[in-house]
């Protein structure tokens, strides 16, 4: 069915009819779905998605501008250029939260409190689907931060990199997406929060607790682990940050 077609069906259904331009992008990521198309794929010049999705050029340029934002896909300019497929990240889905919660008035001690709520659990599932792969990639992640910890920038990345792996191993792809997003949010950085080498190496032990319990395939025990390191990390912002905490979230402290 063609974008066109689906908005008179909406229409006669009694419901609002979607913009032709959002039908359109959502065909062209059903395409690149069902297609099983990598990250890099070259999709259809502008001329041949014209003529093969019958559509004005500017409702195809809004199509392909929203999927790029979206981090669905990447347009390359110059000779052989156009639309390639990309691969969306947390990022994205990070940004649209925040907009959402800076529209609702929701505070930074919100997603603390998601956090504190869902880390847990998700630790505790990982002590139960984590594969050999992801448990060196845990090694790995804790060897980096500690042969750099006076780097405050690759400290930062390695703690979402650790937690994102953990979420991961929950085997959950809802989880892992929305732990990872919520990562961008509280990360904190951008309000003044600073890790000093002491935080620093006291996150590092505490990732390296977490690990042991997850390797040993204890999901209590990993459950317990990461609950206690939520806590001191919202233990920190409040003694140190009580202004950060109270804060109303903002989008563009994130994207």
């Amino acid at each position: 069915m063609s974008p066109t077609q689906t908005r008179t069906a909406s229409r006669r259904n009694g419901h609002k009819p979607k913009k032709t331009a959002t039908l359109l992008a959502q065909r062209i990521v059903g395409e690149i779905a069902d297609g099983h198309l990598a990250p890099g794929t070259p999709l259809e010049s502008e001329k041949e998605m014209l003529e093969r999705y019958q559509l004005a050029r500017g409702t195809l340029r809004e199509a392909l501008r929203f999927l790029e934002i979206q981090g669905v896909i990447q347009i390359k300019t110059g000779p052989g250029g156009g639309p390639i497929v990309a691969e969306p990240s947390s990022r994205h889905l990070a940004s649209n939260l925040a907009m959402v919660l800076q529209l609702e008035g929701a505070p930074f001690a919100a997603v603390l409190d998601a956090r504190t709520t869902l880390e847990p659990t998700l630790a505790a599932r990982a002590a139960e689907n984590i594969t050999e792969e992801q448990l060196a990639e845990l090694q790995a992640s804790m060897d980096r931060m500690g042969e750099h910890i006076e780097d405050p920038s690759i400290f930062l990345e390695e703690n979402e990199n650790f937690h994102a792996i953990i979420a991961q191993a929950s085997n959950n792809a809802v989880f892992a997406n929305v732990m990872s997003a919520l990562h961008w949010i509280i990360d904190g950085t951008r309000l003044g929060v600073e890790y000093e080498t002491k935080q620093r190496k006291s996150v590092l032990r505490e990732h390296k607790r977490i690990y042991e319990r997850v390797a040993a395939g204890d999901a209590e025990g990993s459950r317990a682990a990461m609950a206690s390191h939520i806590e001191d990390f919202a233990k920190f912002l409040a003694r140190r940050y009580p202004a950060v905490v109270d804060a109303p979230i903002r989008w563009d402290q994130i994207d």
